[in-house]
């Protein structure tokens, strides 16, 4: 089982900021340093599923608004914490049926990036009104086995 994200405040994380684009492959590359290779295409896919939310439905590609990721890993697990500047969402309660790709208590809110959220990471929060996402993934001694090889 996940452990709990670490604390942002009591841990040392690896920061990295940048403009509100949709050119993510410099920063999908850096973010997935500390990935077995195993993990990379599935993991790839789910956090730039979140980026692009954050880019496009956070930040609304802004250029004058950044996004933030700070990252860190452990032995067995690797956190991110991805920040826009938008405005925030409602997002899904626990969202089991968000991990169904069909939440009928948020229409319109839970589609494709959400369940790929849902089915890619073992750990997904948001905090600060929906502007800040939690990513946590267990990498060493998994559950399962990479949905993508």
């Amino acid at each position: 089982m996940i452990a709990t994200s670490p604390s942002v405040q009591r841990q040392t994380w690896d920061t990295l900021s940048f403009v509100s684009t949709l050119y993510l492959q410099p920063v999908l590359d850096l973010l997935l340093k500390d990935v077995p290779t195993l993990w990379h295409p599935e993991v790839r896919l789910g956090l730039q599923e979140a980026l692009v939310n954050a880019a496009k439905h956070g930040n609304a590609l802004d250029p004058a608004k950044c996004i933030s990721v700070k990252y860190r890993s452990s032995a067995a697990q690797v956190w991110w914490v991805i920040a826009d500047e938008g405005s925030g969402f409602s997002h899904p309660c626990s969202c089991d049926e968000a991990k169904d790709s069909n939440c009928a208590s948020h229409p319109g809110e839970c589609g494709r990036g959400l369940y790929i959220l849902y089915k890619v990471f073992d750990e997904v929060n948001w905090y600060n009104g929906g502007r800040e996402l939690h990513l946590g993934k267990l990498v060493r001694q998994p559950r399962r086995l990479p949905l993508i090889r």
